[in-house]
This record gives structure tokens, sequence and C-alpha cells, in this order.
């Protein structure tokens, strides 16, 4: 994205910076990670108190990394790929030394030692990048809109009477206004791809075993961990960071051979790429969004692409989905007593209703749905390297709010059709931005591959980029603050 980050008026031309640019401002000398952090850690106390993306920040333990690093990049000595770039956590994730609340209540701050890392913080730890704070979660990530109990509302920043997306609607609203480059958020349905789509920025949802996991979700394997970046080449960067081993994930995929960087220039010509903008009709899409999204893939097609419209062979797995969901929340809060359950998010209390009555066929049944999804899915590429569809059917709707007000809908899947289908297949899906609808809200674009094939979309990404097709106009929010705004409507 060219240009700075406005917000009421002022630019700080540090802010735009994405992470491969702040790696290179930092080996040239054109200024430090003391700069960066201290730019980062201002816009992240003002983005707090206008839209309330943060659990935490970190302001003393950030600048205590930020002059480590400013002092191992003097001598020449950087330690590793993001020495120095800061970074936020999703409130999901385990990191040394801070709780993880996950959006709720019933989580004692104080009641554990919080002593480890997840493997995906520790990766970033490795590589000495700088944590800036954590970011907010609906109540244990169980929705596509970020407002729990225990925060309130987080606000997209290109209208703050909107949603931010979710779950990792902090991580996204952190990268868009410039309060760190990166974010590292989990995405078991569309909870990296969805708020990556409301916010303008790129979320990655890898091949599932990619980025290894620790604790295990209770969603299994359908819930990834990515990153949200600012572009398709910061995206490979942290790729190159988040998957390498760790041991204490039985089911992750192994070291994945070449760096995500690698081939990242090729673009796409001679790529075949299937463009499916409703699933055969199984989605209403507002127009302003098929326009903005057939803009983009007729653009692409003019970079050497094969571009042919066409559906995937895919049956709305809906009813496997809430089975596999609710089943997963009935675990992560099965240990609950009456008091803390009546602190749960209410929509939270009935799924757990829900999953607390399933069977175990129940659960095989809805396994057997997501493998001949798989299926159908392996043998489409075949024929096409690439699928591409609208992220969302919609952009952002009013906050504080499940689902649009009006659509008589009950639960978040009634508008991510085009997302937790391929969690249901662990596939690797992005979701890039590719423009505004009339509202000045953003668009995203998904971009799907067969499994490990996380370069290719990558690479259509980045091309994406290059070409001036995908980036929006950064944020300039105006307007009193919200002052944290803890009432989750």
């Amino acid at each position: 994205m060219g240009g700075g980050y406005g917000w009421g008026g002022c630019v700080d031309g540090i802010l735009a910076l994405g992470a491969v640019e702040l790696v290179e401002g930092y080996r040239t000398g054109r200024f430090t990670p003391v700069d960066a952090v201290e730019a980062a850690l201002r816009r992240a106390d003002d983005v707090q108190r206008k839209l309330n993306a943060f659990v935490r920040i970190d302001t003393e333990g950030a600048l205590a990394e930020a002059r480590a690093s400013a002092a191992r990049w003097y001598r020449g000595e950087p330690a590793g790929l993001l020495d120095g770039v800061p970074v936020t956590v999703k409130d999901t994730f385990l990191q040394r030394g801070t709780p993880s609340l996950r959006g709720s209540r019933t989580v004692d701050p104080v009641g554990r030692h919080w002593t480890e890392d997840a493997p995906a913080v520790a990766r970033l730890r490795e590589q000495h990048a700088v944590f800036l704070g954590r970011t907010t979660t609906p109540e244990f990530g169980w929705k596509a809109v970020t407002d729990s109990p225990l925060t309130g509302i987080t606000r997209n920043p290109y209208g703050p009477d909107r949603t931010s997306g979710g779950s990792s609607g902090g991580s996204a609203v952190a990268v868009a206004t410039g309060a760190g480059a990166l974010s590292i958020g989990t995405d078991g349905g569309g909870s990296v791809r969805v708020p990556a789509a409301f916010c303008g920025v790129l979320g990655l949802k890898p091949t599932y075993g990619l980025v290894p996991v620790y604790p295990a979700s209770v969603y299994g394997s359908l819930a990834h961990v990515g990153p949200l970046a600012r572009d398709a080449a910061d995206a490979a960067l942290m790729m190159d960071v988040l998957a390498r081993p760790d041991a204490r994930d039985p089911w992750q995929a192994g070291p994945p051979g070449t760096g995500f960087r690698a081939g990242l220039d090729g673009g796409v010509r001679g790529l075949r790429i299937a463009f499916s903008p409703s699933l055969g009709g199984q989605v209403a899409v507002r127009p302003q969004v098929a326009a903005v999204v057939r803009r983009a893939v007729e653009r692409l097609a003019g970079l050497g692409a094969y571009v042919e419209e066409t559906d995937p062979d895919l049956t709305d797995p809906v009813d496997a989905f809430h089975t596999l969901w609710a089943g997963g929340i009935a675990r992560s809060t099965r240990g609950l007593g009456p008091a803390q359950l009546a602190l749960l998010d209410p929509g939270l209390r009935e799924m757990r209703a829900a999953g607390t009555g399933l069977s175990g066929l129940d659960v095989l049944a809805a396994e057997a749905v997501r493998g001949e999804l798989g299926r159908r899915m392996s043998l489409f590429h075949q024929r096409y390297d690439v699928l591409l569809t609208p992220t969302l059917p919609l952009t952002a709707f009013p906050a504080g709010t499940e689902v649009p007000p009006g659509s008589g809908a009950r639960r978040w899947t009634s508008w991510t059709p085009f997302t937790y289908p391929f969690n249901m297949t662990t596939q690797p899906a992005a979701s890039v931005p590719v423009g505004l609808d009339g509202e000045g809200l953003p668009v995203g674009l998904q971009i799907v591959a067969a499994r490990f094939a996380d370069r290719t979309v990558l690479r259509t990404a980045h091309a994406l980029y290059t070409a001036g097709i995908a980036g929006v106009p950064a944020p300039d929010l105006q307007g009193p603050p919200t002052d944290g705004d803890r009432s989750a409507g």
C-alpha cells in the first residue's frame, strides 16, 4: 500500500512500512528499531482509544526489546529475520510472562503460571521480533466478529461503527493501522481471512500442519495458525519464521523445504485459475462486492493467467461444520461450573448446549463430510492451480452484532460461506484486499490452492500487489475516541 497511514490528518511515514521494508531500513541505517517501535506504540495507544483492538500493550517490554535490537543492528549483528520488527499476538496464544485471557471472564489472569510460548510465539521470539501487545478476540475465538464479555467491541478502522470481523479482529486492526507490521492469528472457519477482508490487509490460512500448534485446538484440524500482514512479501517472510518444526505438535507437517519467499516473484503467467463468483449460485453476493472482485480477476487474467469462470463441486458443508464447531465449544467449556457458565457470551452458551448433545457418531459423520469435500477439491486442483472467490459476500456491517442486522440469520456462518469450507479441507487460502465499496469499506478476494501449495497462493497474491491490483488506501480515522468501548452489545 502506498503512502503514509493517515490518522486524524497526521502522517507518520515509518508506520506505512511493512516488515520487509523495516528490516531494510534497519540494515541501511535509515532508522532504528527504537524509531519503529516508538511510533508503533504511539499508534497502538491511539488505536486502543478509538477502536479497542488490544487486551494489553507492553510499552516497557517492547522498548527494552527495541533497544537491544538497535544495539545488534548498530554492531552489524542482527539476530533473526524479524529482528526489531514490531508484531502483535492474538490473545488466544500462550506467551511467556503474560496471561492468555481469550476474551473470557472465566479465565483467571493470575491463577496459573504463564511460563511457555506457543510454537508461533516461540518462533517470533527466536527471530527477535518485538512484541507490542496482545490483540482482542471474541470469547474462545468462537465467532467471526470481535466482541467479548471481557474486552467489549473491537471496531473497524474504515468505519468505527462497523465490525472488524473476527475472530482475529484485533490483529487485523493492528496491522491495518500501523500498530505493528505483523500479527499472528488463528483461523478455524475464516478467523484470519474474515477480519483481513473487512480491514483491508492480507490474511493467510496456511495448509494445516505447516505452522505447529500447541496446545492443540479444541477445534482440531479446523483451526490453523497464520499471519496477518500488509502484503504478500511480508506474509512470505513471516511464514519462513512460523513454519518451523516444534516437537510439541504431533500433527505438524514437517519442514516445508524451500522457503516461502522462493519463487514469490514468479508471477501468474500460465497458471490455471478458476473463478467462482458465487460457488455455483449457492451464495448471494452483494453487487458492489461482486463487481470489485470481478474487476480484480479480469485484471489478473491480463497478467497471463488462464482464467475460467467455473465452480468446484461443493455442497455447502455448514451442518457438518456446525457439528465440529459446537463440539469444540463444548469441549473448551467442559470444566466450567454454573457460575462461570453464566459469565459466557450468550451465543457461546447456545453453541455449547448444541455441542453437549452430540454423539460420537455425529462427529464421525461430520468427518466423513470433510473427507468427501477434500476428495472433490483434490480432484478440482488437478485441473486448476488456483481457485478465486470473494472472501465474503458483503463488507463490514454494524459492530456489536454477530450477523448483519435485518438478515434474519442467527449464526456467523450465514455470511461466511466462502471461508469455512476450506477449513474443512485444510487447504491454504488467503484474503487480499482488492478495492473499496461505495461506503469506502474494503473488499477481499480469496485465493485457494491445493494442500501444501501455499507458495502458489502467496505467488498469486504477490502478483496482485506488484500489479497494483491488491491494496487499498490506508484508513484515516476521524472522530472522538471510543474510550475502550467495553460494552459487548
